[in-house]
């Protein structure tokens, strides 16, 4: 596998693929890109030892390519994972087309950009489409597979196929729309809790609390819909719709993003310094990581 773009992305990918047992060939053109990755990578391998390794796996089969070509020469799955800019993207998957092996599929891990977009300056269009992840790629298995107006049905079940070899769990998205299914979720109450923030109504710790507490608990293994279905009693989601259906109407939700000024943005960064409480960025994944694989563990994830 090649991975192009060692950043927190593009180092989940690499460790996944890497505990999977397979051989992986990374690129990035940041001076110390080859450093990151391996300590990302190292600070990644405990958890995934917890989870278990395939036979072979070894951070040893991590190796870093001089240049672009060298990384995608020989590769049989191409992951770009380079800055969610579209003009870079359009230029680094056709950098990557010319000199990609033509039967390898090229997935791009964008987080909402048209696939149709991004393959538009490549020769072969066809093997060009979205394998978007979640943080931490190497733990969480959902992949959401987003093919362009160009891309072929056998190169959405390649890159299907692929992710399942490593352990995830790919979606396909049918019709191709910016942001794709989960981002679009997770984006609404991004907007919804800057709001709260900006108008004093609450904390990033109090808005953090009422997720995790309430209905994070069931997001873990039950979605929005069956949540509700189940909030109709015995009426099911017929009798939700007719009892909650009305309040759909109430202005409780604001939709249009604030304002990102200075002191929203002052709010938010003092909010969350404080909830870290010291802890640095590689410590806060170790914690996180360890909850995710006891809430995996109980869910069957």
């Amino acid at each position: 596998m090649a991975v192009i773009g060692a950043g927190v992305i593009g180092s989940g990918w690499a460790a996944r693929a890497l505990a999977c047992g397979l051989d992986v060939v990374a690129w990035d053109p940041a001076s110390k890109g080859e450093q990151r990755l391996r300590e990302a990578v190292a600070n990644a391998w405990p958890a995934l030892e917890r989870v278990g390794l395939a036979k072979g796996a070894s951070q040893q089969r991590l190796s870093f390519a001089r240049d672009l070509p060298g990384a995608v020469a020989d590769a049989g799955f191409v992951q770009e994972s380079g800055p969610e800019i579209e003009s870079l993207k359009r230029s680094l998957l056709a950098d990557i087309d010319e000199v990609a092996r033509p039967d390898v599929v090229i997935a791009s891990s964008s987080s909402g950009l048209l696939p149709s977009r991004i393959q538009d300056e490549c020769r072969h269009p066809e093997r060009i489409l979205v394998g978007h992840p979640f943080n931490p790629v190497y733990l969480l298995p959902l992949v959401e597979v987003v093919p362009g107006a160009r891309t072929s049905s056998d190169a959405v079940e390649k890159a299907a196929d692929f992710y399942r070899r490593i352990g995830m769990r790919p979606l396909n998205v049918r019709h191709e729309i910016e942001g794709y299914i989960s981002d679009r979720l997770q984006e609404a109450i991004w907007r919804e809790a800057l709001h709260l923030v900006a108008d004093g109504i609450a904390t990033t710790e109090e808005i953090d609390d009422a997720i995790v507490y309430g209905p994070g608990l069931r997001w873990a293994f039950m979605g929005t819909f069956l949540a509700l279905h189940l909030a109709g009693g015995e009426g099911g989601m017929r009798h939700a719709l007719e009892q909650f259906g009305p309040a759909l109407k109430l202005p409780w939700t604001k939709l249009q993003a604030p304002e990102l000024t200075p002191e929203l943005a002052r709010r938010v960064i003092d909010g969350t310094k404080a909830q870290a409480d010291g802890r640095s960025i590689k410590q806060l994944e170790r914690w996180r990581d360890e909850r995710l694989i006891q809430i995996m563990a109980v869910t069957g994830a």
